[in-house]
Formats: C-alpha cells, sequence, structure tokens
C-alpha cells in the first residue's frame, strides 16, 4: 500500500554511480550455452552490455517481446512505453551501473509525456508534464523505462484491483492477488517480464507485492531518499525497487541514496555480500493486536528463524511492544486523510466522487470526514508513541524478524475495492497487520523470499532493523540468498 502524493527529489552523486559500474562481475548468471535474458539480473543484463555482447536496443527488444509474451495474462503492464523505450535505447545512454536495462515506472509517479492515472478513473486522461526525480534517478543509472505497472486506486490497497486498470494477476497462480500497491512491478519481475521494477512503499506497497509474488523487496528508511515537496502526513511515503536479486536492490540504493550535506542518515554505501557480524533477532508471530498468522505462514516463518539460527545469528523469542488498536487507528486516520482531500478535489470540480472514485477510496475519505477536528494531531501524536516503543525495543536488537503478511496471497476479490467497507477494513487490517508499524517508524524494513507453501504460493519473511540500518538489511539478505536461493525459482507464467 501507499502512493507517495509528493514528488521524490534525491541527491546522487555521478562519481558514485560510476564507481558501481562495473564493480560486480555476472556472477548471479546462471552458466547457460547462451544468455537467457529472462533468467538474469539486472546487473549480469548491465554485464553484456558492457561487454558489447547485447546492446541496450536488444535488451529492450527482448524484454518487450517478454511483456507481449505474457502480460495478457498477467496484466502487470499498463501503459506501454515501447517507442519511447526503443528511442532511448538506440541513442546515448547515461553510464551508470544499469545502463540498457529494461525497467518500469509504478502508476503512481511521473514519467515525463506519459499517462499517469494514479489507477483511478478520475485521472484516466491524465498525462505527467514532468519527470520526478527518483525516476530520474533511475534513468540516471541507466535504466530504460518500458512501461508503467498496475497499481490499486491511490495506492490505497494492498492487492492490486483497480477498476480502471483491471486486477493485477500472480503469475504463482493467475486465481490469486499479486499484492499491493506495487503489484504491477512485483508481478512483472516474477513473471520474467524485466529484472528490476521502481516500486513504493506508504504501508507495506513495496514488501507486500514482494512477499506475494517471490521477489526482494527493502523498503529504505525514512531520510535515505530525500522527499521534495508536499509529502503524506506523518511522512510515511519511501521510494525504491523490487527485484529478483539483492544486489541489484543494494545497487541501485548505493547510487540513489541522498548523501551530500542535507543526508540525514550515514551513507549505507556499496553493500556487495554477506556480513561476517552474527546477529541478535528479535522473532515474533504475533501482530500488533495480538493475533497470530495463518498457520502456513506461522510454519514458514518457524522454518526461516530456524535458517537463521543454522547461520549462527542469535534468535530472541519478542513481543511486539506497540498497542495494536490505538495504532491502526491512527494510521488509518492518516491513510484517509488523502481520500479526503480527493473526494473534495472531485466536487470542486464538478465531479460525482461515487461516479469517479472506487467504493473503497469513498469510503476512506467518509471514515476520515466523520472523525473530530483533532483527530489528525492526535494520529500524528501516536506515530511518535508508537516510534518511541519502536526505537526502545529495536535498541536490544539488531534485526527484528515478524511475518511478512498474515497469510499468503489472497484470491482475487477477497480485498476487491467494491467489498462492504466495514468488511474490506477488516480484511485489510489483519491481512497487513506487520507492515505500516516500519512506515509510522520510518524504520528500514526487507520481505526476502525463503518459503512457498505447499499450494506454491509465496510466503515472505519481513526483516526489519533500526532507522538508518540498511546496510545490516542487505547483509543479511545476501547471506540469506546464498543459503537458501531463489534465483532458480521461476513462476508458472514465466516468460523465460
Amino acid at each position: 500500500m501507499g502512493r507517495q502524493l509528493s514528488r521524490r527529489h534525491f541527491l546522487k552523486s555521478t562519481a558514485a554511480t560510476a564507481a558501481v559500474a562495473g564493480a560486480y562481475g555476472a556472477g548471479f548468471r546462471p552458466a547457460l550455452a547462451a544468455p537467457d535474458l529472462a533468467r538474469l539480473d539486472a546487473l549480469a543484463q548491465a554485464d553484456l552490455v558492457a561487454k558489447g555482447e547485447v546492446s541496450a536496443l536488444e535488451l529492450v527488444d527482448a524484454a518487450i517481446a517478454r511483456i507481449e509474451k505474457v502480460n495478457g495474462q498477467v496484466n502487470a503492464v499498463v501503459t506501454e512505453l515501447f517507442d519511447r523505450a526503443r528511442e532511448a535505447a538506440a541513442g546515448p545512454l547515461p553510464e551508470g551501473p544499469f545502463t540498457g536495462v529494461p525497467n518500469l515506472v509504478k502508476d503512481l509517479n511521473s514519467l515525463a509525456g506519459t499517462r499517469l492515472t494514479n489507477g483511478a478513473r478520475m485521472f484516466a486522461e491524465n498525462v505527467s508534464p514532468a519527470t520526478e526525480p527518483i525516476i530520474a534517478a533511475n534513468e540516471a543509472a541507466g535504466f530504460v523505462m518500458v512501461g508503467k505497472s498496475n497499481t490499486p486506486e491511490f495506492g490505497l490497497l494492498g492487492t492490486t484491483e483497480s477498476l480502471l486498470l483491471e486486477p493485477c494477476h500472480n503469475p504463482w497462480n493467475l486465481e490469486h492477488s499479486s499484492g499491493g500497491s506495487s503489484g504491477g512491478a512485483a508481478a512483472a519481475v516474477a513473471s520474467g517480464m524485466v529484472p528490476l521494477a521502481h516500486a513504493t512503499d506508504g504501508g507495506g506497497s513495496i514488501r507486500i507485492p514482494a512477499s506475494c509474488c517471490g521477489v526482494f523487496g527493502l523498503k529504505p528508511s525514512r531520510g535515505r531518499i530525500f522527499l521534495g515537496g508536499d509529502t503524506l502526513p506523518g511522512d510515511i511515503g519511501v521510494q525504491h525497487c523490487v527485484s529478483r536479486s539483492v544486489r541489484d536492490s543494494a545497487t541501485l540504493m548505493s547510487v540513489t541514496e541522498m548523501i551530500d550535506e542535507g543526508a540525514v542518515l550515514a551513507p549505507v554505501g556499496r553493500v556487495e555480500g554477506p556480513g561476517t557480524k552474527r546477529l541478535k533477532i528479535a522473532f515474533d508471530t504475533m501482530s500488533y493486536y495480538g493475533t497470530e498468522p495463518d498457520a502456513d505462514v506461522k510454519a514458514a516463518l518457524e522454518d526461516v528463524a530456524k535458517l537463521c539460527a543454522d547461520l549462527g545469528h542469535e534468535i530472541v523469542p519478542a513481543r511486539n511492544p506497540v498497542a495494536g488498536e490505538a495504532f491502526i487507528d491512527a494510521f488509518l486516520t492518516v491513510w484517509a486523510s488523502g481520500p479526503s482531500r480527493l473526494v473534495a478535489l472531485a466536487k470542486e470540480n464538478g465531479l460525482d466522487p461515487e461516479e469517479v472514485l472506487e467504493p473503497w477510496t469513498n469510503g476512506l475519505a467518509a471514515h476520515f470526514n466523520a472523525k473530530p477536528g483533532d483527530a489528525m494531531e492526535k494520529a500524528l501524536a501516536q506515530f511518535a508513541v508508537a516510534t518511541a516503543q519502536v526505537n526502545d525495543f529495536m535498541s536490544g536488537y539488531d534485526v527484528w524478524l515478524t511475518p511478512m503478511l498474515a497469510s499468503a496471497p489472497p484470491k482475487l476479490g477477497e480485498q476487491d475495492p467494491r467489498v462492504p467497507f466495514d468488511t474490506l477494513y477488516e480484511r485489510t487490517i489483519r491481512y497487513v497487520a506487520y507492515t505500516p508499524l516500519h512506515n509510522a517508524a520510518g524504520t528500514p524494513a526487507m520481505s526476502v523470499p525463503l518459503s512457498w507453501n505447499e499450494a506454491g504460493l509465496p510466503i515472505g519473511s519481513q526483516f526489519a532493523a533500526p532507522l538508518g540500518g540498511e546496510k545490516v538489511l542487505f547483509e543479511l539478505a545476501f547471506e540469506l540468498e546464498q543459503a537458501r536461493p531463489w534465483a532458480d525459482k521461476y513462476a508458472p507464467v514465466f516468460a523465460g
């Protein structure tokens, strides 16, 4: 979940970008008689371009062919930018670690001259006048944008089932949700359309679809990437990516993080592999209002805890320190403030909100509008309490391991925006009971694809760290990726 209404800005070092280019070899590339591009991560594809073995245009053409092959089943790409991408790939590209590699822009974000619907009928014909800075950062790193990815209306749900853009299907089982709100991005990566895709996270929107689609997704700390312009109350939104490999995610962060005098966090830098320090990991399966996940999720997490212990890390049973009811009420207040403004905007422009906005969006607006005038002030005060509780709790641990979601990916329709508001509310708050806390506290968290249930559906594990702790998370992710590789796991709907 997570619409970032603001334009995102970053300050990046050209020297840092150049230094990363070529720093990794093609070690992730499987030993194939001929390169199978769908099975290569982004850095391996860029390495082929750097060595002159393929051209950027060939990478783009191959990605377009893969999109055309499987997108009819998945509906991950909702706006094709094929001509634009071919033109970019044929010309000079920036020299960066990802030069020539195809990528997607989430359809909540601006790319100049392209459609920006926000997944909403209200903006069905909207066109971006400019490219927002985080997308420009991706292009400066060498990526070529081949399309826009599917998202729920304004990123307001943990599933991607927009009435305008239509549902995005999970490549592991087309009857199930790909998660949200970066569901199109994760489904595109899982189905082999692109090796990495831009994503945002305001309540779990990188981590939820990463878990649902069996790919890697890390939500950065608040302040890791400078946020320019207007932001959501509570500053809960961040941007990064979902990817098949850990190293792609780590490399992208190293060239998009804020590193100049305005940086509020010590730079992560280039993380290249596992760390040597054995970590103290808090282990907790219970949500912040005392509910347990489904049995298959709990069993998967217990197995992951054992894996960490086998790797020499200390696993310590713990309990979430945050009071659930007070926190979720505060988070929903903040979450619903945006829809309230959207309903007002529709009315100001002579539009009927019931006609141009989905029932879930209108329901959130009504929920917010029924609250007293000091509701937002109280919600943000509760965020401060929760943040202090999380910081105190995390001071005793290096990492916090919890379920990523309360269940495996649900079937499409269970969280459709037309489900009656009270029913959808109850389903949503249970399903995403482990993710919003890290948006409110600003702490980094990642979904690592280490488990699949008996039905063949992915179950991600969530690892969180104290504010600014991305280096620890990336190092642990590299170690887990080596211990239990997922690069050779392919969804039934795969373009390769």
